[in-house]
């Protein structure tokens, strides 16, 4: 009998030790599991402006450039003012930017209203910052793709953002790429890579096919950053007007098409080395464009071989640099 006794005691003790240590296992668990979802939360906290849209990271010391070494956005716009409303009321309040030049090509000059719209849209976006963000609108009388590479007086700043108006980026992602284009300010740095490659079909050996976006996708290489979102130093604004070979600039009037890669050309034979392509999230917020149109790719194919017959060579560089800021990446 008191065998039996000590038997069912030792039973007890054994269960009451097996609970405990499954109790402190699922303490362990769920403490683990808490921990997870802790993190997890502050992650997405911490990234939540970039899931909501396009409001910015949180401030960083990098991110507002000294007085008198900021940028100056230089837009393209053509009768959209809804999307130049829009674009402007984004990049006003944008910490490292200077001034904003928006190329005015159309036949009729902006209306009061609009000019004083826009004065009045920069003037709140950029209240507090380190600087007072100045509008212009540089005037041209011909209606030309080249005019938004033309040289702009008594520009402050040596870098140029050159941006579509129909397209966003997240301040966080344009104060990256500016910290970038400083690093190499030679360089043409921005947001929209493309490619070239030597067709191999034609007889031809020096005969170049342009390769959009799919290319850059599929091999991992670039040569050119598209002028719709791109920082490069003013002096190529003088250089673009001024002694790039005027046949260039007649060319891409005529046809419409191809400053972007004009530019990419003057950029590359200038420096002799490739342009460096940024990560970054882009909000289209336009519908319809040159790209749009069919045929574009073997119209840009034809700005490409033309280009070379100038230049006497093929001065693009491809690479697969690319620059990421690791601060806002999920992974490394």
């Amino acid at each position: 009998m008191r065998g039996s006794l000590l038997a069912s005691h030792r039973r007890g003790v054994q269960r009451f030790k097996q609970a405990a240590v499954m109790a402190v296992k699922s303490a362990k668990i769920k403490l683990l599991l808490g921990c997870c979802i802790g993190f997890t939360l502050l992650a997405l906290a911490g990234r939540a402006s970039d899931f909501m849209g396009w409001t910015n990271y949180a401030d960083s010391i990098d991110q507002v450039a000294p007085p008198g070494k900021g940028y100056a956005i230089v837009m393209n716009t053509w009768k959209r003012y809804d999307l130049l409303k829009q674009s402007i009321s984004h990049y006003a309040s944008c910490g490292g930017l200077d001034s904003i030049h928006i190329v005015w090509s159309e036949p009729n000059p902006p209306s009061d209203s609009l000019v004083k719209l826009l004065n009045h849209i920069v003037e709140q976006k950029s209240r507090g910052s380190a600087r007072q963000v100045e509008l212009a609108f540089d005037i041209n009388k011909e209606d030309s793709l080249n005019n938004r590479f033309k040289e702009i007086p008594n520009l402050k700043t040596d870098a140029v953002f050159s941006i579509d108006d129909d397209v966003i980026f997240p301040c966080s992602s344009v104060e990256f790429a500016f910290t970038v284009w400083r690093s190499a300010p030679d360089a043409m740095v921005g947001f929209v890579p493309r490619a070239h490659w030597v067709d191999k079909s034609q007889a031809n050996k020096d005969y170049y096919t342009y390769g959009g976006w799919w290319s850059v996708w599929w091999t991992g290489t670039y040569s050119m950053v598209l002028s719709k979102a791109a920082f490069f130093h003013k002096k190529y604004l003088r250089l673009y007007t001024n002694e790039m070979p005027a046949s260039i600039r007649e060319f891409t009037t005529k046809n419409r098409n191809c400053e972007d890669i004009a530019m990419s050309f003057l950029v590359a034979n200038a420096t002799g080395a490739p342009p460096i392509w940024v990560k970054g999230k882009i909000f289209e917020i336009g519908s319809t464009g040159i790209s749009s149109l069919g045929g574009h790719s073997e119209r840009r194919t034809l700005c490409v071989n033309r280009f070379v017959a100038e230049y006497g060579r093929m001065p693009l560089i491809p690479t697969s640099v690319k620059a990421v800021d690791s601060r806002n990446s999920w992974y490394w």
